[in-house]
């Protein structure tokens, strides 16, 4: 163990505790995951404690811990509140709890005064019925947890489909949201640490094919600076109000007039920051753990003018390819394949557009036809 080495426990065992860990040991930390089985990405990069029937099982990684991180909005917030009370855990509890239902995430940037979509919170299709009268469509409703790519949406066009709708992702709490007309998808990915240091990364743009990000540029093309300090003010705003330590991640829309609109947050790396780990002076993984552990941050800077990252969906593909390629960098996730999984990514580096372009051209197939 060095001066700055910790213990670092994950609750998960995903590809992002995978990258946590790759990221961590240079800096002399030590990892633990809490995930279900010896199969998953994290599985031979630490400490495996597995759930089971084993009630001592939080106490394992707690007993190992000096701090824990989670991998997913959707960790059960009483289990973080009971960690917290013997072991740090960030980002803490309200983070946690504010962003994995999407009614209080807006309640939040309306308190804030971050522009989002118009919405209404319902539990019944007498409830969605009113909502859709006073919003009006096109709306977006959605399951107010859980949910990811793409999973627990609705796009409503007429009121015909309510009915489908309800019967669809129905039977629980939902919200409404109303249709924002964008140009494109944006996120930004800030990190804070308990001294109060914020660093962010630059905007980047995302583009999504049935609901799963499929490749990220970045910084995203055409940014202004004011855009990008609009999106920072909005970021400091958010991990100050929750006290947020690690990183944070804001989806957007950038709308036309150039104005963001958020649409959701995770409290988390996140895919859009995949880029970071070769293409930033510090990646989204490594200023995580920094944060956690009480490190300063790192420079957030591009290491090349432009870089992209781009998903592995499903099958692996014709990785050897990827190899070949001057600027190309695989990073695979050791899982299997499966429809619709995402397996692993690809971030390339180039001094400009049409090297960029050129490089996304010849990863045609890893992207949607």
């Amino acid at each position: 163990m060095t001066p700055i080495s910790k213990n670092i426990g994950v609750l998960g065992a995903g590809q992002l505790g995978r990258m946590l860990a790759i990221a961590g040991y240079p800096l002399g930390q030590k990892f633990g995951f809490l995930g279900i089985s010896d199969d998953e990405p994290s599985a031979l990069l630490g400490h495996m404690h597995k759930q089971s029937d084993d009630v001592d099982i939080y106490k394992k990684l707690v007993d190992f811990a000096d701090v824990i991180t989670y991998e997913s909005e959707n960790t059960d917030v009483e289990i973080v509140r009971m960690i917290a009370k013997t072991t740090p855990v960030y980002p803490a509890e309200k983070s946690l709890f504010v962003s994995q239902h999407r009614g209080r995430e807006k309640a939040m940037f309306d308190a804030l005064n971050i522009p989002c979509a118009p919405y209404k919170v319902v539990d019944s299709v007498e409830a969605l019925k009113v909502a859709v009268a006073e919003m009006g469509l096109p709306a977006v409703l959605k399951t107010t947890t859980e949910g990811y790519d793409g999973k627990g949406q609705f796009v409503l066009k007429s009121e015909d489909q309510i009915e489908q709708a309800w019967s669809e992702i129905g039977g629980r709490e939902l919200i409404l949201e109303g249709f924002v007309d964008f140009m494109r998808e944006l996120s930004i990915v800030a990190v804070r640490n308990a001294n109060d240091e914020h660093v962010y990364y630059p905007l980047v743009q995302n583009v999504h094919h049935e609901g799963i990000l499929r490749y990220t540029i970045a910084p995203a093309r055409e940014i202004s600076e004011e855009v990008q300090k609009q999106a920072e003010s909005y970021m400091k705003s958010l991990l100050d109000e929750l006290d947020h330590v690690g990183v944070l991640t804001v989806e957007l829309f950038e709308t036309t007039g150039n104005q963001l609109v958020v649409n959701e947050m995770a409290p988390r790396v996140h895919n859009s920051g995949h880029w970071t780990i070769d293409g930033a002076m510090t990646s989204q993984f490594e200023n995580h753990v920094r944060a956690i552990t009480g490190l300063p941050l790192g420079d957030t800077a591009p290491r090349q003018p432009l870089a992209a990252m781009v998903n592995i969906i499903g099958e692996t593909g014709p990785v050897e390819k990827v190899l070949t390629m001057p600027k190309a960098h695989l990073h695979l996730y050791d899982k299997a394949e499966r429809k619709g999984r995402k397996l692993g990514h690809i971030n390339v580096m180039a001094e400009n557009e049409e090297e960029l372009f050129e490089q996304l051209k010849a990863l045609g197939d890893f992207l949607p036809k």
